[in-house]
């Protein structure tokens, strides 16, 4: 089985009218991005980023081994969601109690009595830390809530947090007599 991709980034919406693009980088430091050559999209093709101010990049799709630089914003507007990949083997291996988020997906996961909860399906991450989604829990990834993973072993342990019921912040109204007399 070949080892999943590791996702560097995403090109998001276009800057300006030249062709440039933001790009959300998640990279330890995001500048790192475009040092790693060309990243490709999971269908074949490559792209190569040149940063331009922050979170900005130029970006060139690399044909017949030439870089072809995005030179207008229509171009750019169809990159939108492009995600940029790279080989495993091009980074650095984690450090032990570190993880590469792809490697998360499909682990078995276990709660703290040694029940199976389910299976990582997911791992979502919109800038406030990683959650887990295992069936339809969605579970923090720290180690409070997953004290345990064994990437070798296809498992972790997972401590869901406790639910908690919120009150609705806008009481609704009874229906007016008169209204109910019409229904």
């Amino acid at each position: 089985m070949p080892e999943r991709p590791i996702l560097l980034g995403v090109i998001g919406r276009p800057h300006g009218v030249r062709g440039f693009v933001h790009v959300t980088s998640y990279t330890a430091d995001p500048a790192d991005i475009a040092s790693y050559g060309p990243l490709a999209d999971g269908r074949g093709r490559l792209f190569r980023l040149r940063w331009q101010a922050e979170g900005v990049a130029r970006v060139a799709e690399i044909v017949d081994g030439k870089p072809v630089w995005v030179s207008n914003r229509e171009d750019a507007a169809k990159l939108t969601n492009t995600r940029l990949l790279v080989e495993r083997e091009r980074l650095p291996a984690p450090a032990e109690d570190e993880y590469y988020l792809t490697d998360l997906v499909g682990l078995a996961a276990f709660g703290p009595d040694g029940e199976e909860i389910g299976q990582v399906g997911a791992v979502h991450d919109y800038g406030a830390g990683a959650s887990l989604e295992i069936g339809p829990l969605i579970v923090p990834f720290t180690r409070e809530s997953v004290p345990e993973v064994d990437i070798k072993a296809g498992r972790l342990v997972v401590r869901p947090p406790a639910e908690m019921v919120v009150q609705p912040a806008v009481k609704t109204l009874a229906r007016a007599p008169e209204a109910e007399a019409r229904s």
